[in-house]
């Protein structure tokens, strides 16, 4: 019988808030993703006001994965954030767990256009929305 635990996970790894509210929608992209990738391991991470990123990677280790995507799901990759910030974060991570494999899966979540044009249709439809009848 093979054993039923995901050697691999994604990290959403998110900004962060003291607003308990702001990581809702976060949240719903794991469960999404939990829906379409069932093989996958799905874990939330956040840079401040939430789980650390360091501490997900520990418990994905401790549960038999070895190999973690981190995904940034921020809408831009030009602040100092996803220059900088993420990917020391990452490589610390890195080194902090040697035995599992870390890497970081591009730039934000924006930059593909696929989402860039989810968003642009998000913003008609509120133009629509706003519309008198």
């Amino acid at each position: 019988m093979s054993d039923p635990r995901p050697e691999l996970a994604l990290a959403l790894l998110a900004h962060g808030s003291p607003d308990p509210d702001w990581l809702t929608p976060v949240e719903q992209i794991a469960e999404r993703l939990r829906v379409l990738a069932p093989a996958l391991a799905i874990a939330l991470a956040t840079l401040e006001h939430g789980p650390a990123l360091g501490d997900v990677v520990a418990r994905l280790g401790e549960a038999g994965v070895r190999r973690v995507v981190v995904v940034p799901v921020f809408l831009s990759g030009g602040g100092r954030h996803l220059k900088r910030d993420v990917p020391e974060l990452v490589a610390r991570v890195q080194r902090d767990h040697a035995s599992l494999e870390i890497a970081l899966a591009g730039d934000a979540l924006a930059s593909d256009p696929a989402v860039l044009d989810a968003l642009a249709a998000a913003a008609l439809r509120r133009v629509a929305l706003s519309s008198p009848a």
